[in-house]
């Protein structure tokens, strides 16, 4: 997803001053990765975030924190649907996943990932009806990644797609923060599908990492040793690269996820 431009963040800073005078806060200046929504502390020590209306993917993040009520996420304190607004709980320290060395990050990533999957239905959306789209749309913009295009789809044709699990969405190290004894998901797209579904992200991250094939397959067996199905890792991590501009060196250590000696 591009990033707001600043005509748009200005827009939802206004609106932002709006909500904490009709709630009664105070902000700080937004936070310096807020590229997209408006996430600014506030002096009581939340945090506001307002998503923008282009923000399809995260129409149900108020819900999904709602149901995680604070196990494996932060807590949701209070919600304006109509505005898109969200007064949440501020993790501190808030240091992130890619701060942590690598295996414990992992073994931290596992250990939240569980408590976030679990079983839900409505408001949520299912995956099986939006990622049929996304490879559409990847194949016309024929940007990086595309190339795993026709593969993904014969891999997604292999899977009856899970429907009554909810995931994250966007699952990895710089949404994973310490909130001070426990670590805690931030900026989910919620959806309903499987676990499998969320490895992908994390195996490409944090941002200052290059992919490896080692870690790559060190990570997957991590998720499959805590009860994930590692051939679904594989088959989704191929997929969602298809639509999530996947570099070249990204593409080809996971084709041969699927096709070894690719």
């Amino acid at each position: 997803m591009a990033a707001s431009n600043g005509a748009d963040l200005d827009q939802l800073g206004l609106l932002a001053a709006e909500v904490a005078g009709d709630w009664g806060i105070e902000l700080d200046p937004p936070f310096a990765f807020s590229h997209w929504s408006y996430v600014a502390p506030t002096r009581d020590g939340a945090v506001l975030k307002l998503v923008p209306l282009d923000d399809d993917e995260a129409d149900e993040e108020a819900d999904a924190l709602q149901l995680w009520a604070g196990d494996g996420a932060i807590r949701l304190l209070r919600h304006d649907r109509g505005r898109r607004a969200l007064l949440l709980e501020r993790a501190r320290p808030g240091t992130d996943l890619s701060a942590v060395p690598e295996d414990e990050a992992t073994a931290i990533a596992v250990t939240v990932g569980l408590r976030l999957w679990r079983p839900a239905a409505g408001p949520f959306r299912w995956i099986g009806d939006h990622v049929p789209r996304w490879l559409d749309r990847a194949e016309r913009r024929a940007g990086p990644g595309s190339e795993l295009v026709p593969l993904a789809r014969e891999l997604l044709a292999s899977l009856d797609v899970g429907r009554e699990t909810l995931v994250h969405g966007d699952f990895h190290h710089h949404n994973l923060l310490d909130a001070g004894g426990r670590y805690v998901a931030i900026d989910p797209k919620p959806m309903l599908g499987e676990p499998e579904f969320d490895v992908f992200s994390f195996l490409r991250n944090p941002l200052s990492y290059t992919m490896r094939p080692d870690v790559t397959e060190r990570r997957i067996a991590a998720f499959a040793a805590a009860g994930l199905d590692e051939p679904r890792i594989r088959a989704w991590s191929v997929i969602r690269a298809a639509y999530l501009d996947a570099d070249e060196q990204e593409t080809a250590i996971l084709r041969g996820l699927v096709e070894p000696g690719a």
